[in-house]
């Protein structure tokens, strides 16, 4: 979540909080978290320091403690112990210094914090170019007292004077303290303290990747070069084409060695731990090398869910770190977590030196695919020479929901992908990892049998029976889900649904049928299953966790063959491309798209084949005076890559239409046609032609052009479409029909929901089917069949991707400033909507006097006043720019007055 808009709420309008991060601050054994800014006054820049509460949203939630200037007096050096060092994933301790003020803080692995060290690296280059020039941070006077109004805790110094210690724990005096560090960091070597830089690959002329490992991992502080920072490293062609030998080439330098893995899931249904985590997580007679926690429903509150912050992350934390067997010592690579799914991974200390390229990822698989209560965190990393992939999903609930869940499986494969080192090349997919472990609480259950017939054979034991009705082994051959994975024998009872603190099925009113949601399964070459099994003792939740003990071969490096090899290929490359120029041969040159529609993506496959004599690299390349390769409808995945001597690859050219680019479709002004081009670096172009036909849809036209239209919009000529939308937006465009008082579309919807979804539990909170919503898209758009089909939650989410999808929002852009402005007032609100175009007036009342008649049901729906403010008002008052979150809690609070019983 960016907190800049938190930070920018607290300055002046002349300064711009440019990036955020939060971070620890580190003194004497004592953490505290801080929130850092990097805040930007014309040319100069200076770092914010704040305390704050809970996931920073406006001013209120942060107070300035600090500001250091980034002068010629600023400096930044990477400070971490051994142990940290050796493994890439640990968190960035840096020591950030302005004249005698030192500060220790760490913050969280990953690509933000790199980008925000990045960024701090770029302003400190700037001051360093204009050596003559100081900078004098006028600026800076006004934040000593009070900022807009709120107090800062502690006076802070002119800038040119002392620098005052506002926070005396949390900081080190240079001055007193010089020797010491200076001493620290000269014992980098003797394994006392190691400190390293951020490097700037331009000034030392990185080429190679193992170059950069041995400086990542052992290079000490100089005070010459203390203040560059780790720049985003970028690999040539020639490392490719390296890169891409060696691949081929590995069998010849690797061989395997076996390792163990433990798997380890339980859904904690938002209790605290109560019993020890031991029986579950040392019950293998030896220490496993790895171990992999996924843990689901770790937090049920409100605020968890809106704020993504919990107590319970640590709580969980803490108990696991106490339960790993005693017979070894682990160190904690990673740790992920989306609202209440998180994922912990530790490894024995001995290999830690050998866990390089972590990435985390999340992604949401809520409603509208965005909220984070189901969906999925991962962990990927490189160990020797095996690339892992490590999965924790909780996928969506309820007997009949299989396809709900095989779906969310889907999104997560597809929309999961992490970063690559080198950032020009494409994002790695779960899929293109050697090994996949996913846990989880997948949530799919037992089907066509009753409870008592259920228990009847859970208690002869008869689980080979059972997992016959099992849904996810149904799925899985019928191969909808989870294709190419392995999942071991069940020999254990079903691990939900018991009360909690017990081992009896639930005896609640819904009295839940038994079912083995909680699963581990496994992708790749070379594993062996020891284990699989849940563990009564633990008796927390409602659900048991479940373990699985897993050997792993995994690919050593063979350092001798690999220097001999990594020779060979480099003498073979440089002959190479001194002879020879790339060529390719297409599969295509013409692509044509039929019948495309909004949110339905299609894809055609582009073969290149190298049929030179040497390894080349390509990419799709900008034609003059375009901003991109492509049209935003269109992408081609890889836009980049290489491909060896004799190789091929295959591109997949996708074509989908969003909320963004569907309007001039609809309308006509665009069209579904492009031209690609395809560079050879040191070869020529290739020009591919894409075409196709766009069928017109009620996503993505306006609100004005639809209550023009008493057709379906598929029956209507493009010339029509192309005159509505021009007229869109005109009051005093004249029609020779009287309009619609609100568009067909919305009314089918709206009218349907309230028929048969008034009352349905979770309305507006899980979503629907993607299939069913193409089949509501396609009943709107072409009048057939008469009535919409699909589940309730499917044409609620199909009303809701309608809103979001239309080129003027309901409350016109024009008016957003004014409904902000009287927020507070539900009369001038009344006012407001009053002076709104009359079909946007109308659809607006329509709808809030829609969401007050759910709202009359809310005991059987549960839905309440702040989830429909906090859905709707995102929807009905969008920004013409971006929207900080200030603005959203206004325009939340402005929908409020509309939701409470007695609002006209």
């Amino acid at each position: 979540m960016d907190q800049s808009a938190a930070i920018q709420e607290t300055l002046e309008r002349e300064e711009t909080c440019t990036i955020a991060a939060q971070c620890d601050l580190l003194c004497d054994g004592i953490v505290e978290s801080r929130l850092l800014g990097l805040v930007q006054s014309g040319e100069e820049h200076a770092i914010f320091i704040y305390t704050h509460r809970r996931m920073a949203i406006t001013a209120d939630d942060v107070s300035l403690e600090d500001v250091m200037p980034i002068s010629h007096d600023f400096s930044v050096v990477e400070v971490s112990s051994p142990e940290e060092l050796v493994i890439v994933g640990a968190d960035t301790r840096v020591r950030i210094s302005y004249r005698d003020e030192e500060l220790e803080l760490r913050l969280p692995f990953g690509f933000h914090s790199r980008h925000f060290l990045s960024e701090i690296n770029k302003a400190w280059s700037d001051v360093c170019r204009s050596p003559t020039q100081v900078p004098k941070f006028e600026w800076l006077d006004k934040y000593r007292k009070t900022t807009k109004g709120h107090v800062v805790e502690q006076t802070l110094s002119p800038i040119g004077t002392t620098h005052i210690k506002l926070n005396q724990h949390g900081k080190t005096d240079k001055s007193s303290d010089k020797k010491g560090t200076l001493e620290k960091e000269k014992g980098s070597n003797n394994g006392t303290q190691k400190a390293r830089v951020f490097p700037s690959t331009e000034s030392q002329g990185i080429s190679s990747r193992e170059d950069r490992g041995d400086l990542v991992r052992s290079s000490s502080h100089t005070l010459s070069n203390k203040a560059q920072i780790l720049a985003m490293p970028q690999f040539g062609l020639r490392d490719n084409l390296i890169k891409c030998e060696l691949l081929k080439n590995e069998d010849n330098y690797t061989y395997l060695e076996n390792f163990s893995f433990f798997l380890g899931t339980y859904n904690v249904n938002g209790q605290t731990p109560k019993d020890s985590l031991c029986p579950w997580l040392s019950c293998t007679d030896s220490p496993p090398d790895m171990y992999c926690i996924g843990f689901q429903e770790l937090d049920l509150s409100k605020e968890a869910f809106f704020f993504n912050d919990t107590p319970k992350e640590l709580e969980w934390t803490k108990a696991v770190s106490e339960a790993l067997h005693p017979d070894a010592k682990y160190a904690l690579v990673k740790l992920v977590r989306l609202v209440g799914i998180m994922l912990i991974f530790y490894v024995k200390k001995e290999h830690a030196e050998f866990i390089s390229d972590v990435e985390a990822e999340t992604v949401g698989t809520g409603i509208m695919g965005r909220m984070g209560n189901k969906g999925a965190v991962a962990v990927r990393f490189r160990f020797h020479n095996s690339d892992i992939c490590v999965v924790n999903s909780h996928l969506a609930a309820h007997v009949e929901e299989y396809e709900r869940r095989n779906q969310d499986y889907k999104d997560i494969c597809s929309r999961l992908q992490f970063r690559q080192l080198d950032l020009t090349q494409p994002p790695l997919t779960i899929m293109k990892h050697n090994v996949v472990l996913w846990i989880g609480d997948l949530n799919y259950r037992i089907s066509d049998l009753d409870v008592d017939n259920v228990k009847e054979l859970i208690s002869k034991k008869e689980f080979e029976t059972l997992h016959t009705y099992d849904q996810l082994k149904r799925q899985i051959d019928e191969e909808a889900v989870f294709v190419g994975f392995e999942e071991g024998e069940i020999n254990f009872q079903p691990t939900y649904k018991y009360d909690t603190g017990s081992d009896k099925w639930d005896t609640s009113e819904k009295c839940r049928v038994p079912a083995w949601c909680d699963r581990i399964l496994w992708r790749g070459k070379n594993i062996e299953q020891q284990h699989y099994q849940s563990h009564m003792a633990v008796k927390t939740s409602d659900h048991k966790p479940v373990s699985s003990l897993l050997v792993i071969g995994i690919k050593k490096v063979d350092a001798e063959a690999y220097k001999k090899t990594f020779e060979e290929i480099v003498r073979n490359i440089d002959k190479m491309e001194n002879e020879c120029i790339p060529s390719v041969t297409l599969s295509k040159r013409e692509f044509h798209f039929k019948d495309v529609k909004f949110m339905q993506h299609q894809a055609e496959t582009l073969r290149l084949f190298n049929d030179g004599q040497v390894p080349c690299q390509f990419e799709f390349i900008q034609k003059p005076n375009e901003p991109t390769y492509c049209k935003p409808w269109l992408t081609a995945n890889p836009p980049k890559g290489f491909i060896a001597q004799g190789g091929s690859v295959d591109i997949e050219l996708e074509v989908f239409v969003n909320r963004s680019t569907a309007p001039d479709l609809n309308s006509g002004k665009q069209q579904i046609e492009d031209i690609l081009v395809l560079h050879l670096e040191r070869g020529k172009d290739y020009f591919i032609s894409v075409t196709g036909n766009y069928l017109p849809s009620c996503y993505g036209t306006s609100i004005h052009s639809l209550c023009q239209l008493r057709e379906p919009i598929q029956d209507m000529p493009q010339e029509t479409l192309l005159k509505l939308a021009e007229m869109s937006g005109n009051e005093k465009a004249t029609n020779t029909e009287k309009p619609l008082d609100i568009p067909k579309e919305l009314w089918m919807m709206v009218d349907h929901l309230f028929r048969y979804a008034i009352k349905q539990e979770d309305i507006f909170q899980q979503p629907g089917l993607r299939s069913e919503f193409a089949e509501i898209r396609d009943c709107l758009d072409t009048g057939m069949p008469d009535s919409l089909s699909g589940s309730n939650h499917s044409v609620a989410e199909a009303l809701l991707l309608f809103l979001d999808a239309l080129p003027e929002p309901v409350v016109p852009y024009s008016f957003y400033q004014q409904c902000l402005d009287c927020c507070a007032n539900a009369s001038q609100c009344e006012k407001v909507i009053s002076m709104l175009p009359q079909c946007h007036k109308n659809v607006f009342n329509y709808l809030a006097a829609f969401l007050r008649e759910l709202l009359k049901n809310s005991a059987s729906n549960r839905l309440d006043v702040s989830i429909l403010a906090t859905i709707f008002a995102s929807l009905l008052l969008k920004s013409p720019t971006k929207q900080d979150l200030a603005e959203k809690r206004k325009t939340q609070e402005f929908f409020h007055h509309f939701l409470i019983q007695g609002s006209s």
